[in-house]
């Protein structure tokens, strides 16, 4: 039995909450006493609160997101109405910022910002009978250099089967207005030898993959060598993420980065746009020259997995200028090009945009944008499956070579477009298509609109898929003797969709 359940629904099984773990360590007294209990989103609610209730707790604290914010409110209702005398707190960025578009009234508490001390405090308070006299209670930033580290809550389970978030520091020293980070301006770091500690006992329990959370990890030159140091000493594979400010790689770090081995290292690369205008009107610093060079660096001297991202809907953004921006990135780099979609989010300066560029969001999370002044809602549907069909078919890796195909002798938006609004007449979805239905529109499209013969189509489609060794090959590509022209070097570490990509800088 636990005093104390921290819970939380992730938005994939392989995800682990860091949040939770953090609070966890900090208990200090209280740990011996609490249990962790993680879901995923879609999970049977009733089902989650009995395994809740199981451990009959005092205290239910939950950890509420945007991609959780709906769960949390049926969790929290049901639990309520079950066991009414359990204090449920809820913490994270979606409750931690008013005004709350999900409510959670019978929510007993809620812990606005870092909670780590907090969260003890209060626990104290409401295990003790001591009066609290405020519902909603602010958090204020926590001393990086005095919080215990969470690592040692990851379980033996969680290094097998799913992926270990670490971070060296906090906070975000841009001013970027769609994004939470920028409330933070203030960057901390954790003192880095006691983070490389961390670090080194995580590899000594087994831990291949590292998924760095820090926003700005190439910020501090030194503290980005050493960590980068860390890992090329290591002799094993391991997969090794960070988020990087695209203007920032002097040669300390361009030396580094360029040793490491394909599939080892992906650098998530946040542009967001490449229009200086629009960029400047949500506060963001761009400065093209540099990104230029150094994705011209990462794409030809480096193995690095590069993950780049661009917005569609900001504030005075058209279509014409998003298709520029990534016909231009397409130029750059052949490397993943995540396209988002602008959500606003509470606690954001994003709505000061709203009557200029008349931004109407969806109500329900993840609070999209619909239309604005210059997208209609008909076309801003069309983008979104525009960015959900590019995930599929580009960003995969599983049509490397086809897939250029599709804008042969047009620009890469116009192309993929065409190719998106097809691709949605004939799935009317954008969800559950099998790589096997997929490689058979792709072919269709081939053979109707681009007017390749069937053979060559069948061939580049088959050596695309055969990038994965050992993979089923389907049955309607096997009509031809196809002649395997790709490299099957082995790569053992990294996820299935760096291996797709890696294959090309091996």
């Amino acid at each position: 039995m636990s005093t104390i359940v921290l819970t939380t629904f992730n938005a994939r099984y392989t995800h682990t909450s860091l949040g939770l773990r953090y609070l966890f360590a900090n208990l200090g007294d209280l740990k011996k006493d609490c249990q962790i209990l993680e879901f995923v989103i879609g999970a049977n609610i009733p089902e989650c609160a009995e395994k809740i209730l199981s451990k009959n707790p005092s205290i239910v604290g939950i950890g509420v997101y945007i991609w959780n914010a709906l769960e949390v409110q049926h969790l929290v209702k049901l639990l309520k109405q079950i066991a009414p005398n359990v204090y449920i707190i809820l913490g994270g960025p979606e409750a931690s910022h008013l005004p709350h578009r999900v409510a959670y009234d019978e929510a007993d508490f809620i812990i606005q910002g870092e909670g780590e001390i907090a969260f003890k405090k209060l626990c104290q308070k409401i295990l003790n009978n001591e009066a609290i006299n405020e519902r909603f209670i602010r958090a204020e930033p926590v001393d990086m250099r005095l919080i215990e580290l969470p690592y040692d809550a990851y379980t033996d389970h969680d290094i097998a089967h799913r992926y270990c978030y670490v971070e060296a520091s906090r906070g975000c020293p841009f001013g970027c207005e769609f994004c939470l980070s920028s409330l933070d301006r203030l960057v901390r770091n954790i003192p880095l030898e006691k983070f490389l500690s961390a670090l080194e006992k995580l590899w000594q329990r087994g831990v291949r993959n590292f998924k760095f959370i820090d926003r700005s990890f190439n910020l501090e030159i030194k503290t980005a060598s050493k960590l980068l140091d860390f890992f090329l000493a290591k002799n094993e594979p391991y997969f090794v993420h960070f988020e990087v400010i695209p203007e920032r790689f002097p040669p300390e770090l361009c030396e580094r980065i360029a040793r490491f081995s394909p599939a080892s290292l992906q650098l998530e690369v946040g542009i967001q746009t490449l229009n200086p205008q629009i960029a400047k009107a949500i506060h963001r610093r761009i400065n093209m020259s540099k990104i230029e060079e150094n994705l011209a660096f990462l794409q030809q001297n480096t193995k690095a997995h590069l993950h780049v991202d661009l917005i569609i809907g900001l504030p005075g953004e058209s279509v014409e200028s998003f298709a520029d921006g990534l016909n231009r990135l397409y130029s750059l780099t052949q490397c993943e090009i995540q396209i988002g979609i602008l959500k606003k989010l509470s606690g954001t300066t994003l709505s000061r945009h709203d009557k200029e560029h008349k931004m109407i969001y969806s109500h329900l999370p993840p609070y999209e944008i619909m239309q604005n002044d210059l997208i209609s809602f008909e076309m801003m549907q069309r983008l979104k499956r525009f960015a959900r069909f590019w995930d599929m078919v580009f960003n995969s890796g599983n049509f490397k070579n086809t897939v250029t195909h599709l804008w042969e002798n047009e620009d890469v938006f116009s192309g993929f477009l065409h190719f998106s609004d097809w691709l949605y007449m004939q799935t009317e979805s954008t969800w559950k298509i099998s790589l096997e239905r997929l490689a058979k529109l792709l072919m269709q499209y081939m053979l109707t609109y681009k007017k390749l013969e069937k053979s060559y189509v069948q061939e580049m489609i088959k050596n695309d898929l055969l990038v994965v060794p050992n993979r089923k090959i389907p049955s309607f590509l096997k009509e031809e003797k196809i002649v395997q022209k790709v490299s099957q070097k082995k790569i053992e570490q990294g996820n299935m969709r760096q291996k797709r990509h890696a294959f090309e800088k091996g």
